[in-house]
């Protein structure tokens, strides 16, 4: 799955930490989701997608072979 999260949060200029904070996980689990490592749950997807006030969509998308 790919995903822009990075440039949404340079956006904003957050940190990966401040990002972490807002959503209660890790920053290791901003960064394994950044990296491609680790695809968030529904919720956790959402609740990143609400923090930066756009469609989960904008920011996970899948790949052709998913």
């Amino acid at each position: 799955m790919k995903n822009s999260l990075k440039v949404e949060r340079a956006k904003k200029d957050m940190t990966q930490q401040d990002l972490a904070d807002q959503i209660g996980v890790s920053r290791q689990t901003i960064n394994s989701i950044e990296a491609g490592k680790y695809v968030p749950s529904t919720v956790l997807a959402l609740k990143i997608a609400r923090c930066f006030d756009v469609a989960v969509e904008r920011i996970f998308e899948l790949e052709e072979n998913e």
